[in-house]
């Protein structure tokens, strides 16, 4: 349709219809529009809608819009089912795979395939699947349907094609990943026995005493990030070195079916601060470290963008809900915009009684204006930022803030060093900052709490992190109850 038909069109509907009358004119117009919108027209809706809003869910939009997402997006649609909003488990749903054939049927009738054809995934815990679609009809007629929860874009690369179509600078839409290594400056640490580092940040809250009560033993974590790296030993063959004993630490690969080694650096330093040993080789220690912990390789990198990543990312939170071992899930990766399938899977593991720590977001130009990111907005995670040295309310140079931030941690110095720890290979350290490590240490405070007091619950253990909290009983409007006093948390 010709721009001076549709302003026209437009026009008159403001001027002269009433609400109804102007809903029913605009999905006449998308009718008529066949072509798919574009990338750039895509990104823009999605950022105007942050800005303006303060998020983006897909489930708001137009049929036409979401169907150019999944066109822009290799045709690939996720769709989540069940009798209500919060029928998400296929355990608790009877009637799953019923519902699951009559969408089956509905995709079949409008694209004219057999299921065999354009069915990818059916997930064996959720009610959702993956499917590829062609006509915008096919996602009419499943909107129309009672048993549908959400359809979204699978596969629509926001990041990539804003990095194309954004005159603003890529670099802050930061993959997380590195293989760097830094020589540790003396007044980052202190020692301890036997003979490990004790990065700054964690003296400045009290955790270097609470190891006197607790140091996580007994306490498995589930970490979803990039992976563990093969090269670093002390969180292989060496996970019980020095004073670290009778723990273990197990890898597992959710990504692209390549294994679960670590191939960007993230993975392995959040491992690191929250677990590492407490060793005789003269490295930093982790938060709990004697805590077990299992590692996902989830993604390639923090930004859950790719049906891969978002598949491994939803795999790994149901995986670690069934495993009755796990009490805690920590995972600095997200979005800036919801997706329902890893939403339905960061609500199973919660229904199964894990407590949640997610990354509240770190960028600087090039998503500086999203608050906290997903699914650290959620209600079922705590969502962790990064705040400057001495301070419970300035944030770091590169993190994010508001009112869903629940904890904070500090792990960015006056001179803008951050937080010590393993780097990817053997025999090296680095640092690594934003909301990322505050994320993997208070997940591990998290344990030293729960290992202290095994018999708790989720909500036992959240309550005396809180009550050891700056700002408790009160919440601070951008930072939740600031920084946790360790000591405090488990005395």
């Amino acid at each position: 349709m010709k721009k001076s038909v549709f302003f026209l069109a437009l026009f008159l509907a403001l001027n002269s219809c009433t609400t109804e009358e102007l809903q029913n004119e605009n999905s006449k117009l998308e009718m008529v529009q066949s072509d798919p919108l574009t990338g750039k027209q895509i990104n823009e809706r999605i950022n105007q809608s942050i800005k303006t809003n303060g998020t983006f869910n897909w489930k708001n939009e137009s049929d036409h819009f979401i169907w150019s997402a999944v066109f822009r997006g290799n045709k690939m649609l996720s769709i989540g089912f069940g009798s209500s909003k919060d029928d998400f488990d296929r355990s608790k749903s009877p009637d799953n795979k019923e519902m699951e054939n009559e969408i089956l049927s509905v995709i079949s009738k409008y694209e004219g395939l057999e299921s065999p054809r354009f069915l990818l995934t059916s997930d064996k815990y959720l009610n959702q699947m993956d499917v590829i679609i062609n006509n915008e009809e096919t996602l009419t007629a499943l909107r129309q349907m009672k048993t549908i929860r959400y359809v979204e874009p699978a596969d629509y690369h926001y990041f990539e094609n804003e990095a194309q179509f954004s005159s603003r600078s890529s670099s802050s839409g930061s993959s997380g990943c590195g293989f760097s290594s830094a020589t540790l400056s003396a007044v980052d640490y202190t020692s301890t026995t036997p003979s490990a580092k004790i990065p700054w940040a964690f003296t400045k809250h009290n955790i270097p005493d609470a190891w006197s009560y607790s140091t996580g033993a007994g306490v498995t974590i589930g970490l979803i990030d990039t992976g563990v790296s093969s090269e670093q030993t002390l969180l292989g063959s060496n996970f019980n070195n020095g004073a670290s004993s009778g723990r273990t630490i197990t890898k597992v690969g959710a990504y692209n079916s390549d294994g679960a080694a670590d191939q960007c650096g993230h993975g392995t330093k959040m491992a690191s601060v929250m677990a590492a040993p407490r060793n005789n080789s003269g490295f930093p220690v982790g938060v709990a470290y004697n805590a077990n912990l299992i590692a996902y390789r989830a993604a390639a990198n923090v930004v859950l963008e790719t049906s891969s990543e978002q598949n491994g990312v939803k795999t790994a939170f149901t995986e670690l809900g069934n495993n009755a071992n796990v009490k805690i899930i920590s995972m600095s990766m997200g979005h800036i915009f919801s997706v329902g399938k890893i939403e339905d899977g960061v609500k199973y593991a919660y229904a199964r009684g894990k407590l949640i720590f997610c990354a509240g977001g770190t960028s600087t130009s090039f998503t500086n204006f999203v608050g906290v990111i997903f699914p650290a907005s959620m209600s079922e995670t705590q969502a962790i930022t990064g705040v400057k040295e001495n301070t419970s309310n300035q944030k770091c140079n590169v993190c994010h803030s508001g009112s869903q931030i629940d904890f904070t941690f500090q792990m960015e110095r006056s001179s803008g060093s951050t937080v010590p720890v393993l780097s990817y290979y053997n025999n090296q350290s680095d640092y690594v900052g934003g909301s990322s490590v505050a994320t993997a240490a208070t997940a591990g405070i998290a344990a030293l709490v729960w290992a202290k007091n095994p018999s708790w619950t989720r909500e036992q253990v959240l309550n005396k992190m809180r009550q050891s909290a700056t700002y408790y009983p009160n919440v601070n409007s951008d930072y939740g109850y600031g920084n946790i006093n360790v000591l405090k948390a488990v005395q």
